[in-house]
């Protein structure tokens, strides 16, 4: 079942002939875990800002075509019926902390209270959310003094407890160091498999979205170039390549032994699969 369908998107950003989105078609079913991929430029993230309709009701620009996110189509409903189906991350966790809750608490109260959502529930959501992303006991930190793994966390709890159907993230590793992605891969994860969310993470590591992700979008040049699951894409080492897409290093090893005559079997996507194989080349 197509939660979101776009049909024949086209989209120039305000002063600009130029289009950024060229002809998308494209529909994302209900429950999927849905990865975008592509160079930088290629519009993955104006596209994702289609979705929540922030592109055309704030940022402006002449948009054509259409997007149709559980029924409503995204060009006709305001963002504030949107938010209520669509809950979006970004890059920066800083930037998308209101400023107005004082601790990690009233951050995750304020859309609610925005909403009119009642005390008793507004209370009820915040500790569920907090706890469905590691942060019960944080609740009188200040956000600001939070790592940046656990304020990325802290923006997925102000989106959870909002209980939409769909998350979108738009690279929200970027600015994390290592031990705060693999946080936050892990929470990502669960939104797709333990709390049955619609998830689109716009992201170039591919070894989260090898991970997680059930189905691959390859963007270049604002069209979507590839559709396929993870092993269908990320097996193609010199399609990835030339479309500036780093590969997975597990899948690469494989190639470079397979140019060595080396490597007869499917390439692998995680290392387990790689090292079963690997042992019975070098080993057995």
């Amino acid at each position: 079942m197509s939660l979101i369908e776009i049909s024949d998107l086209y989209y120039s950003y305000p002063g600009f002939e130029a289009k950024v989105l060229k002809g998308i078609t494209v529909n994302i079913d209900k429950g999927s875990f849905t990865g975008i991929v592509g160079p930088c430029g290629a519009g993955k993230t104006t596209f994702s800002l289609t979705l929540n309709g922030l592109i055309p009701h704030l940022i402006g620009g002449k948009m054509t075509g259409s997007v149709v996110v559980d029924g409503l189509n995204t060009m006709e409903h305001p963002i504030a019926d949107l938010s209520l189906k669509i809950g979006m991350i970004f890059q920066d966790p800083r930037a998308q902390l209101s400023g107005s809750g004082l601790t990690v608490e009233e951050e995750v109260a304020f859309g609610l209270q925005n909403l009119g959502v009642p005390r008793e529930e507004i209370l009820e959501r915040i500790s569920k959310a907090l706890i469905d992303v590691g942060l019960s006991g944080f609740e009188e930190r200040s956000p600001f003094e939070l790592s940046g793994g656990e304020q990325q966390r802290l923006a997925i709890a102000t989106v959870l407890a909002m209980e939409p159907d769909i998350f979108i993230l738009d690279e929200p590793f970027a600015q994390l160091d290592p031990m705060g992605v693999e946080e936050v891969a892990s929470i990502v994860g669960e939104l797709n498999k333990k709390f049955g969310k619609t998830v689109i993470l716009v992201e170039n590591n591919t070894e989260i979205l090898a991970n997680f992700a059930d189905r691959i979008l390859v963007m270049e040049a604002g069209k979507i170039v590839a559709d396929g699951s993870p092993r269908e894409i990320f097996t193609d080492i010199e399609y990835l390549e030339n479309t500036g897409v780093i590969p997975l290093q597990v899948t690469e090893l494989a190639h470079l032994l397979k140019k060595e005559g080396k490597w007869d079997k499917e390439y692998p996507l995680t290392e387990d699969e790689a090292l079963k194989e690997i042992k019975r080349i070098f080993f057995w």
